[in-house]
Order: C-alpha cells, then structure tokens, then sequence
C-alpha cells in the first residue's frame, strides 16, 4: 500500500526488480584536505596554517620524517593504488602556487599527506541514479545492454559526490550489478577556462579507468565545496553522429546552487563546466539526448513549481524558455519537475517526472511530448508510477522517491530510483502500457 493516499500503477505495467543499492562506508577516496586558517590572527602578516604545517613537517629530524611517512604510506597501501604519486601531486599543488622551500623527495610525500584526506562517499547515503549505456557494447548477449549507473553519494557532512556501477539489462529488463571496485581513483586535478577568472571549470583525469566503478567525481571548487548532486546523465549524438557522455547536475556552494555540466567520452578524463545564463542558477535540469530543429534543448523546474522547455544555441547558456507541464493531480499539487533526460520513441518523448504532494510526498509519473516540437504536451499520467511504500517510506528523508534517469530497452523502461534518500531501487515498466494509461 503506498503512504499518502496515492495509488501506484498496476502491478502488470510496473515490475520491482529484487535489486536494491545500499551505500558501503566502506568505500573511500583520496581527496584534497586544506585546514581553515586561524579566525584570531591579530596581524595581517599572521602565516596561514598550511606554511605552519609545512614548516612543522620540515623541522623534523630525517629519521622520524622516515618513520612517519612509511607508517602512513602503509596505512594507505591496502585501500588506494598510486599512493605516493597522488601524495607527491598534492604537495605540489600546496606547494607550488606560492612557492616555498626546496623539500627532499620525503618531505615532500610528508606534506601532501598533511594535506589529504579519506573520505567515505557513501557513509549515509546512496540514492538519486540515472542510468546510460556503456561506451564499450562488445561481447553483449543479444538483445541486452552493458550499463553505466551514476548514483548520489553522501557522506561527512551531508556532502555529495558522484560514483558509478556497471552492469547489465538483460532483454526482459531484469538489471544484474557487476562487482564495485574495491579502490577509487584520486584524480588528477586541471583548471580549465570559466565564466570569470575566479571561477574555473575542471578537467579530470582517471587514466584508463578500465573499471567505471572505480571514477569517482567528488567537489573541487568553491562552487561545488558543499555538493556535487544529482546527475542527470545522457549520452548525447550530434547531428554528424559523434556521441559524448553530457550531464547536468547541482553544484551547492553552501550559500547558492547552480547548474553545473559534466562532458565525457569515455570516463577517461572528464570536463566539468558552469552553465551561464538566467535560467542555469536553479536544480533540476536535464538535456535531450540530441538537438532539435538546431538547437540543444533542456527540460528543468526553473519557478520550483511547473516543467520548462529551454532552448538554446549554445550549450553552455541558457536564457530563453517557457512553461509547458504544470501540476494538474492531487499527487503533484505541490510541485512537479522532470526526473532526467527524455527519452526519444516513436511516438514522442518521454519524461519521467516527479511530483509532491501532502505530506510533501514525492511520487514518480511521466508525460510524453511530441516529438517535433516537445513543448506540446500529449499525455500524462493522472496516477503515480511509483510512490512511496509504507514498508519502506523511512530513511534520511521520509515519503521520497526520486529518480535523474531511465533507460529504454526495447519497449521496456528500466527505472533506476532513489527511496528515502537512503539507498538505490529498481523498477521495469512496460512502456506500450503506460503510453495506453496515460490521459
């Protein structure tokens, strides 16, 4: 029975997988630590805490600098690879804007590891997927398809990052997880060029990144210093027919939420940028995985209330759009918003979509757009697909699902969906049925 007086759809159109993603605090990465600087400094000459912690580390004796650096490089080996190149790369990103004594090479791994942290990515939660195909298809049964999944992670004060799985959607729908990876990557860290000389994109380099689950995008900048959330991944095709990975997700700075945009090929490296324009300093948006008439075309939630249509010639701005689906059943009276990007079928496009309400509820329906002009609305569903069950409506925050993406497969949508803020669940829905549902 679902909470709030909403009745899901039949059992026949939505199948639950007995699939669920609870977060693992045991999975941790390496990332920059920088200690806050001493609010009680009485002179503006007052030395930052990292020159003191350089300092401390340079005056100890070469034997107990020895000592010290091979306890932590040992304390390091069993959980990470590449230990002393990503303590080496950390010192040198300390070290090098303001320059700074000449170090040996064991001072030098001391200092980066003063300046480095574990962290657990999934210490409380594990929620908020989308779901891609993967970038390498061999040697995939007929019929099914290998799987990217994003997930939120959140871990140390309430802070979200980004990981992955892999897997496979089996031809019926059913969805099988490969094994995590053990150890993450630490990336390497570039500046690249942004909207404003303080206010840098990011390139991030994970080397062959064989294993998917291993890249891990955790916050880097200002911007993004309180969060990096909610993903909603594409794999997007240009009219010449080159294909690229693209995303959009909220960067929280702790003070103020933005779109941000995440571009890949092949996970190797990727390319994190600010979105400009009016219309990008809000959550929720999510690009279409290809333009249409010419232009890149976004879905989004840009008045917190109704879904908007934006266009644009350029994939970085976003000034111009309109309302086009507005609540209109009790299960959305609160708010109604897109849950990821649409998905092309014959018979239009289709958008999962969210919607609250009483007992500020989140349930999931979808709509479907027409295909040449998606800011006309076809169809919708006057009932959740999915809501809230009473057997498992607790969690970090109560009476939630939500999802940042499906996956066609045939005339199935796999449905990947966060309940509770807690933890990953799995629906299959039969799409000729719920195009037949819909009003």
């Amino acid at each position: 029975m679902a909470s709030g007086g909403d009745d899901p759809a039949p059992a026949e159109m939505v199948r639950h997988l007995p699939l669920t993603v609870p977060p693992d605090p045991s999975r941790v990465v390496l990332r920059p630590f920088t200690p806050a600087d001493n609010p009680f400094a009485d002179t503006p000459a007052h030395r930052s805490r990292v020159a003191e912690v350089v300092d401390r580390v340079l005056a100890l004796p070469e034997p107990a600098l020895e000592a010290r650096l091979e306890r932590v490089v040992a304390s390091l080996a069993d959980r990470h690879d590449d230990v002393a190149l990503v303590l080496d790369r950390r010192c040198h990103d300390v070290i090098a804007p303001n320059g700074g004594p000449p170090l040996s090479a064991a001072q030098a791994r001391l200092v980066g590891a003063y300046f480095t942290e574990e962290y657990s990515l999934e210490a409380a939660a594990l929620f908020n997927p989308s779901i891609v195909p993967h970038p390498d298809q061999s040697a995939v049964p007929a019929g099914a398809t290998r799987i990217v999944l994003s997930q939120r992670g959140v871990g140390e004060g309430h802070v979200s990052s980004i990981t992955f799985r892999t897997g496979l959607v089996a031809p019926d729908g059913n969805v099988t997880l490969d094994p995590v990876s053990p150890r993450t990557i630490s990336p390497r860290i570039e500046a690249l060029p942004g909207a404003a000389p303080d206010d840098p994109g990011t390139r991030l380099f994970y080397g062959d990144a064989a294993d998917l689950s291993a890249v891990v995008i955790f916050p880097v900048t200002l911007r993004q210093r309180h969060g990096v959330e909610d993903l909603r991944l594409t794999l997007f095709t240009e009219d010449d027919g080159t294909q690229s990975y693209i995303g959009t997700y909220t960067a929280f700075s702790g003070e103020a939420i933005r779109q941000e945009l995440l571009r890949t090929r092949h996970f190797a490296s990727i390319e994190l940028s600010v979105l400009q324009g009016p219309l990008a300093a809000t959550k929720g948006m999510a690009l279409f995985p290809r333009r249409i008439g010419g232009y890149y075309a976004m879905l989004g939630r840009q008045d917190h209330e109704n879904i908007w249509l934006l266009r644009s010639n350029d994939l970085y701005r976003w000034d111009h759009g309109a309302v086009i689906v507005r609540p209109r059943w009790p299960w959305e009276f609160v708010q109604i918003g897109n849950c990821g990007a649409p998905i092309e079928l014959d018979e239009g496009w289709l958008a999962v979509t969210h919607g609250v309400g009483p007992v500020r509820n989140y349930c999931l329906g979808a709509c479907l757009l027409d295909k040449r002009d998606p800011s006309r609305l076809l169809a919708r569903t006057s009932e959740p697909l999915i809501a809230p069950e009473t057997s498992s409506r607790g969690g970090y925050v109560p009476n939630v699902v939500y999802s940042c993406g499906a996956l066609a497969a045939g005339r199935r949508l796999v449905l990947p969906y966060g309940v509770a803020d807690s933890f990953t669940a799995f629906a299959v829905i039969d799409i000729d049925r719920l195009l037949a549902a819909m009003d």
